[in-house]
């Protein structure tokens, strides 16, 4: 999602996880994976982004703050859609539910929607 390249839609474009105890979390995930910490700034607290060992984005550890708040505590995949208002529409449509409402991300959109199994899953359009 950060490297400037329109990704191809279906594709994973990113995973995070948001939870209460994201610095344990953090260290927790760095040691049992190996992942490094890169400090992403949120204004007056950082998220963190997880490093692999090519110095790659692997994921987001995420703090459950500000418009992070809702965010179930799991790691989430972001899907990347072609338009994010028809994907809502056929989530309805199909017995699925909208977890957190769009909003902006990165420069698109994002919401999360939750399957007819219970699955929850972020979408996101560039």
């Amino acid at each position: 999602m950060s490297d400037g390249k329109k990704q191809a839609i279906g594709s994973i474009g990113w995973r995070d996880l948001t939870v209460d105890n994201a610095n344990e979390v953090r260290d927790f995930y760095a040691a049992v994976t190996g992942w490094t910490v890169h400090d992403t700034s949120m204004g007056d607290y950082s998220d963190y982004t997880m490093m692999d060992a090519n110095g790659e984005p692997a994921g987001g550890v995420c703090h459950a703050r500000g418009s992070n708040a809702d965010m179930p505590p799991q790691w989430l995949m972001y899907v990347v859609v072609e338009n994010l208002e028809k994907s809502l529409d056929e989530t309805a449509k199909r017995g699925g539910d909208v977890v957190v409402p769009p909003r902006g991300l990165m420069g698109g959109k994002m919401a999360v929607v939750k399957d007819p199994a219970g699955a929850v899953l972020a979408l996101w359009e560039e």
